[in-house]
């Protein structure tokens, strides 16, 4: 028996026994097929996220510049509303001129920063896998000479990626911002809930992990929904979670003032717990001793030697920062792991 010759299209002679080749994939194996995919599927997220961080980027430049020139025009730098700086005696009208004109600003900024985890966690972490799952198209890919590992890290490298890169762009411009007239002038105090999570690493490291919050909980639940429900709530709780483990990351510094001292810290420092000492050292949070009284009198009745504050100051901003996104990131890691453990025993 003999087979058939024909043309193909290329004009060379092939028979109907030989196998047709396979059509190119414009140099894109199934994995980096899988990727373009991915970006196709969430563009518009994508999109968003990396036109937000520099939009984001080009009005704190701006921002800074006058906030910058303000300062230098009134010689308010390092100066609070009520400091213990000499030559900031006669600032307080500055300051607060200075405040209410772009203190809103920085409030809007920080509150960007401090929900991009949630946002992230909800609007892209959480549908990133729940989506394929609930519709069951990731049947398909698996179906294919892509194994689940190998989709899952697909799914979550260019995300991750994207995240990563618009963070990062938002802390860092944000944090260039802060940096003219963060703290004492402005009021935008480090240690603040919404700025301690806007500056540095802490935002990225967040956002990271919000990231791989809604992946698990997507991976779990299977739904969309419920995933992004559970998502908002979980990044919330962490965060809560970390921001009262936040004081004891690391060891306070104390000031101890007599009882005639006054008693008041460095503006830019985080006052955690104050009180007051008896001569023996121990540690009173009150004592039992009214103005209207003498106070002198029942104090030293009372042993009482002064008064203590514990504080983390100004030097302790960056080491617990980037302790918080190590400890962060750490998390991000574990459940990243659970994550793949979880996909290996449902698919594998």
């Amino acid at each position: 028996m003999t087979s058939t010759a024909h043309l193909g299209a290329s004009g060379h002679e092939r028979t109907a026994d030989t196998p047709e080749r396979p059509r190119s994939t414009g140099g894109r194996g199934p994995l980096g097929g899988l990727v373009w995919l991915v970006w196709r599927q969430h563009r518009l997220v994508f999109g968003v996220l990396l036109a937000a961080a520099a939009g984001g980027a080009v009005w704190c430049a701006v921002l800074r510049g006058r906030m910058a020139a303000f300062i230098d025009a009134h010689h308010i730098a390092g100066c609070s509303q009520i400091s213990l700086v000499a030559r900031c005696s006669d600032t307080q009208g500055p300051v607060t001129a200075f405040r209410d004109a772009y203190n809103p600003s920085m409030k809007l900024a920080e509150a960007g920063l401090v929900l991009l985890p949630v946002l992230v966690g909800v609007f892209l972490g959480a549908p990133l896998i729940a989506r394929e799952l609930e519709a069951g198209t990731h049947k398909l890919v698996l179906s294919q000479s892509v194994g689940p590992l190998r989709w899952l890290a697909a799914k979550t490298a260019l995300p991750a990626a994207v995240v990563l890169a618009a963070g990062t762009l938002m802390s860092a411009a944000y944090t260039w911002l802060w940096q003219v007239g963060g703290d004492e002038v402005s009021g935008a105090y480090w240690y603040s809930t919404l700025g301690f999570n806007s500056l540095g690493p802490v935002p990225v490291a967040y956002a990271l992990l919000g990231l791989a919050i809604g992946t698990l909980t997507g991976l779990l639940l299977r739904r969309t929904v419920s995933a992004m429900g559970v998502t908002l709530a979980l990044t919330a709780l962490v965060q809560y979670a970390f921001g009262a483990l936040r004081p004891h990351l690391l060891p306070l510094a104390t000031a101890k003032f007599g009882n005639s001292e006054p008693t008041q810290v460095a503006d830019s420092s985080w006052l955690v717990d104050q009180g007051y000492y008896t001569t023996s050292g121990e540690r009173l949070p009150e004592v039992p001793c009214r103005p209207d009284q003498d106070f002198d009198g029942c104090l030293r009745q009372h042993h009482v030697a002064g008064q203590f504050m514990d504080h983390h100051p100004a030097s302790h901003h960056w080491p617990l920062a980037f302790f918080e996104a190590g400890l962060v990131l750490a998390l991000t890691a574990v459940l990243t792991v659970l994550a793949f453990r979880v996909m290996r025993r449902r698919h594998g």
